[in-house]
């Protein structure tokens, strides 16, 4: 399979788009139309599947051609049980038929041996291009998700300046150099990252930098030139397209940038059918950030 930067970076560029459409489906939030279960029948992991996936299924063609991936938020397929994570299995085949790049939001990081097995659940069984990956363990506990990055075309997003506000508790810290956490887990992604590099220049091994740390994530950037970014943050979170001019590279790429509630339920403040108003949303999205990467030119 080709390199992972590469199909993302190409798929940017073919698209004029770096959004990426993130998949936390809460039924509470849905359509009226398709909110259709009793009380207590809403509470049910298996009566709900079936309405999470007519409403996934309805995003997924709603944004193609608009986004160029979606990440599907495994918690909450999770909490479905068994048949939310078929539900999760099916939306990632049926996202990449679609000719979406899928990124399993798994956070995963454990001891070798079990993060060869998440690395296999989410790269290998459920088919996804890419995943997130926790470092707190460090080489050996990221290394399967490498070797699919480098023998398998997948890619990897590596926790590096997270979007919540917790986040400085533990990634803000000044190590003995000076430097924080987050700045010494990107050295550590540049290194992982460097049997990965792809024909644009690129390694498929990236960063998840938030859109709410705008000044950090200016700084990331340019002190790793050659790490995609994956931005979340965007929208429901906070942050607009004007903050984000410094997570692009000087070509307007080197990114792309995550919302969710925005856009899966954007009926809520723009009426009309559900489906026409997230696509309208991811629209809007995908013309801001592209004149924001390219100096104020249009889409």
């Amino acid at each position: 399979m080709e390199n992972f930067a590469d199909r993302l970076l190409d798929t940017v560029e073919a698209r004029r788009s770096h959004v990426v459409v993130g998949l936390d489906p809460d039924y509470s939030l849905f359509p009226p139309e398709l909110r259709t279960l009793s009380p207590d029948e809403a509470t049910d992991p298996t009566a709900l599947v079936e309405c999470f996936e007519a409403f996934l299924l309805g995003i997924l063609e709603a944004v193609v051609g608009v986004a160029v991936a979606v990440k599907p938020q495994l918690a909450y397929f999770e909490a479905l049980g068994s048949s939310g994570y078929r539900l999760y299995e099916k939306v990632v085949a049926e996202a990449r038929d679609r000719g979406l790049l899928v990124i399993a939001d798994a956070k995963r990081g454990d001891i070798g041996s079990t993060a060869e097995a998440y690395a296999h659940a989410h790269l290998d069984v459920a088919g996804a291009d890419a995943v997130t990956v926790n470092p707190w363990f460090g080489t050996d506990g990221v290394e399967p998700f490498l070797r699919r990055a480098q023998e398998q075309g997948r890619g990897l997003f590596v926790l590096v300046k997270t979007s919540n506000p917790g986040s400085a508790e533990i990634q803000d810290l000044a190590l003995g150099d000076g430097a924080p956490v987050y700045e010494h887990v990107a050295r550590l992604v540049d290194t992982w990252g460097e049997g990965a590099v792809g024909e644009r220049g690129y390694s498929s091994v990236g960063a998840v930098v938030g859109a709410t740390h705008p000044a950090q994530a200016a700084a990331l950037r340019a002190a790793h030139p050659v790490t995609p970014f994956l931005v979340p943050g965007y929208g429901a979170q906070g942050a607009s397209a004007a903050q984000l001019s410094g997570v692009f590279d000087v070509g307007g790429t080197g990114a792309v940038v995550n919302s969710s509630r925005a856009i899966l339920y954007a009926y809520r403040s723009r009426g009309g059918d559900w489906r026409a108003a997230a696509r309208d949303e991811a629209e809007d999205m995908r013309r801001a950030l592209w004149a924001v990467a390219h100096g104020g030119r249009e889409a």
